[in-house]
């Protein structure tokens, strides 16, 4: 998304990513010295420079903001500073800061010195909309009354649309087709944790119960930030079983040595089987759109993997899907959508 920081406005774009808790950006040294770009990924925009923004300011480490951040610290100054890492090793480090957002009239962010990771391109940083104090939904809660949607457009749309994000009252997704299902309360209080209860492929259907981490309320994360949909070790191995029942295409290896299951295809207009996610309350059903990811030239792999490190809708499965959070009703609902066309 973009959006603009700092006064004068400062345009910046940023990765929305419903797993994290804060919104952060690269930022260039500060003049006082004390905050240095030990390391910064490659960025093709400008970086934002905190000593030309008359409204940027450091917090204390006593401040109640500070001490409200998970994984805070203090520098040799006193002033609070930030450590996040993701769950493929990018990680961002700096200062908690208050700073004039386009969204509200101040808003803390984190002034990134230190950032690795996967991170590439125009974008600056994280625009976290999880459930943290930090996060941009938590400090516009009041303004946008808890509700806010997206729509994630196909990785193929070669067109110069962009995906749609929204926030308020005229975010609910309503209207025919639209399924519901509860957010789940969990700890740590940063995600938002939906329950899954089986997959479909076709007419099969495979249980999420029988797996070590099924059966409970609040099993995985749904994660705009996160490209595959990450499952347990046995889930996973019964989901790609009855796929590779129901498909037959010539198996192929990953070129890139990712995912496990890939095939050859003679055309871009693939046709696999329809999965359905049974969310608690919620079928949720995912064309091959969003279900296989090209990696070469006639070559799809099923953007599915399975995980120790944790189990997530990942946003591929997301793809044309109107997706919205409503806070005050602790629910998620969907709706399939063009996303071009909105």
């Amino acid at each position: 998304m973009t959006y603009s920081v700092g006064t004068p406005p400062f345009n910046i774009y940023g990765i929305v990513d419903t797993g994290s808790d804060i919104v952060w950006l690269q930022c260039e040294p500060y003049e006082q010295g004390y905050e240095l770009c030990e390391q910064c990924y490659n960025q093709t925009t400008p970086i934002f420079n905190p000593s030309k923004s008359s409204s940027y300011k450091n917090i204390p480490c006593s401040s109640d903001l500070c001490k409200s951040v998970r994984g805070s610290s203090c520098n040799e100054q006193a002033l609070c500073e930030y450590t996040i890492r993701y769950g493929d090793e990018s990680h961002s480090e700096g200062d908690i800061s208050i700073e004039t957002l386009t969204l509200d009239s101040t808003t803390a962010i984190g002034c990134g010195h230190s950032n690795t990771g996967t991170f590439r391109g125009a974008a600056s940083g994280i625009v976290g909309l999880g459930i943290g104090p930090m996060s941009l939904t938590t400090q516009l809660k009041s303004s946008i009354g808890g509700k806010f949607s997206y729509c994630l457009l196909p990785y193929s749309d070669k067109s110069n649309q962009t995906n749609k994000l929204n926030f308020g009252e005229a975010t609910v997704v309503s209207g025919d087709g639209v399924v519901s299902t509860p957010l789940v309360k969990k700890d740590p209080p940063i995600f938002y944790y939906l329950t899954l209860e089986a997959f479909s492929v076709g007419n099969k259907r495979v249980e999420f119960g029988g797996s070590s981490e099924g059966g409970n309320e609040g099993n995985i994360i749904i994660d705009s930030g996160t490209t595959l949909t990450l499952l347990p070790d046995d889930v996973y191995t019964n989901l790609e079983s009855a796929v590779v029942e129901q498909v037959k295409l010539d198996r192929v290896d990953d070129p890139n040595q990712i995912f496990s299951l890939c095939y050859s295809i003679t055309s871009d207009d693939y046709d696999f089987p329809l999965i359905t996610a049974h969310f608690k309350g919620a079928d949720v059903q995912l064309h091959s759109i969003s279900t296989f990811v090209k990696v070469g030239d006639g070559i799809v792999c099923f953007a599915f993997q399975s995980s120790k490190i944790g189990t997530i809708f990942g946003n591929l499965a997301q793809q044309n899907l109107l997706a919205g959070y409503d806070l005050q009703q602790n629910i998620v609902s969907f709706k399939a959508t063009d996303c071009s066309k909105l």
